[in-house]
């Protein structure tokens, strides 16, 4: 994947890569010793149900790993 600046994904739309919406970007997680990105943390959109961990906030944990494209919007593997 190519860099992109943190800037650039506040707020950003998540679909799923069967074009149903997820939520909007909300923040990331990252391993504070090597740097490596772990989750995306995305605010669910009204009634939408997906397999992925949720926190006590309500948010979804999306492993980095299922990031398939970013563009207009953050495409994750369902």
């Amino acid at each position: 994947m190519s860099e992109i600046l943190a800037e650039n994904l506040s707020e950003k739309s998540v679909v799923g890569s069967d074009g149903s919406e997820v939520g909007r970007l909300y923040n990331v997680t990252m391993d504070y010793k090597s740097g490596r990105l772990n989750h995306l943390l995305v605010e669910p959109a009204e009634g939408v149900t997906v397999d992925f961990e949720m926190d006590d906030r309500g948010r979804y944990h999306i492993p980095v790993s299922e990031v398939q494209a970013v563009k207009d919007h953050i495409v994750v593997s369902r």
